[in-house]
């Protein structure tokens, strides 16, 4: 296990979080939560029929004990759910919270709103579209940011930055064609999961194939747009650019390509890719030519913490994600 799991694994037991998890027909969900349950990760709730969390419990060898419980088919608790959100939330009726709770994503959603969990864990049974749609019209967004996102923490073999070989990247997973607003957002967030997470000072790098000007096309006016409009959302954040990636994180190049004073320019370590395409291709070499370890998609930008995992994921994968989420949750109270 990397050190900075050891250490998010170390916070995460310091203040123990409830976990909901809607999906209870998956098998490795259980297996996670079962996980989390021993040693101290998180407390797991399994929402669900209970027919269903009953049935699945026994059929995959896991015993209920020291598992919290709620029965998505309960009518008294939806109606309960359904009073308590409506107050917190009058743009939504009992009426509407009922018809949604057919799902029991949306019940584990209404419960983590009302304050009865910290995390909502999905994503096997259910898209990441689903899991966005859901999040954004029960929890929210926070204040000031405009677009769901995500990044993800890489540790590279034989990197040497200025987190030893360390990186935080995004967006790699949810937002496809971002605009200058978009990608403000996305790195405002990026900085705030840097400082909560890891505790890091954040040096987020706009990244471009232009380096402060080096060419010019609308491709480099968004960048430069999206750091003007996330200096006026977060002035107290280190956020610079455009910068091509070696200028990013090359002191060496850094000094020959930015002739400027910079707080990022060759120490970033934070990278905001224009676009998904380049997101979902640079993350795809970092792990098959950079053999680095990935960590997410973290989710980004919802009031409450609000997770959609990987349907590949291994169940160990799935417990770091656990992890991280639930150090995010401490962080986010």
């Amino acid at each position: 296990m990397s050190n900075i799991m050891e250490e998010i694994y170390a916070k995460a037991k310091k203040d123990v979080q409830i976990v909901a998890f809607p999906e209870v027909e998956e098998e490795k969900i259980w297996q996670a939560a079962k996980q989390c349950l021993d040693e101290g990760i998180c407390k797991p709730m399994m929402v669900g029929k209970m027919e269903d969390i009953e049935k699945y419990s026994k059929e995959y060898g896991i015993s209920l004990d020291g598992f919290l419980v709620k029965d998505a088919g309960d009518e008294a608790l939806i109606e309960d759910l359904g009073e308590r959100y409506s107050k917190i939330n009058p743009e939504m009726s009992a009426k509407a919270v009922k018809r949604k709770a057919k799902d029991p994503m949306y019940v584990a959603l209404f419960l983590q709103a009302v304050g009865e969990a910290d995390v909502m864990f999905a994503g096997l049974s259910h898209s990441t579209g689903d899991v966005l749609w859901a999040g954004q019209m029960v929890i929210g967004l926070k204040e000031g940011v405009s677009t769901v996102s995500s990044v993800g923490i890489s540790e590279i073999p034989g990197y040497e930055g200025s987190e030893g070989n360390m990186l935080i990247i995004g967006d790699s997973a949810v937002c496809v064609n971002p605009d200058s607003e978009d990608l403000a957002s996305i790195a405002v967030s990026a900085c705030d999961t840097a400082k909560d997470l890891l505790g890091w000072e954040p040096r987020c790098a706009m990244l471009s194939y232009s380096t402060c000007g080096s060419a010019e096309s609308d491709l480099v006016d968004k960048v430069r747009n999206a750091i003007e409009i996330a200096h006026k959302m977060r002035p107290e954040y280190k956020i610079d650019g455009e910068f091509q990636l070696d200028a990013a994180i090359v002191p060496k190049i850094a000094q020959k390509k930015v002739n400027r004073e910079s707080d990022v320019a060759g120490k970033a370590n934070i990278l905001i890719w224009p676009d998904l395409n380049v997101g979902n291709i640079g993350v795809k070499l970092l792990q098959l030519f950079g053999k680095a370890d990935a960590y997410g998609p973290i989710l980004q930008g919802f009031k409450k913490i609000v997770c959609d995992c990987s349907r590949s994921a291994p169940v160990s994968e799935l417990v770091g994600n656990i992890a991280i989420s639930a150090v995010r949750a401490q962080v986010n109270k």
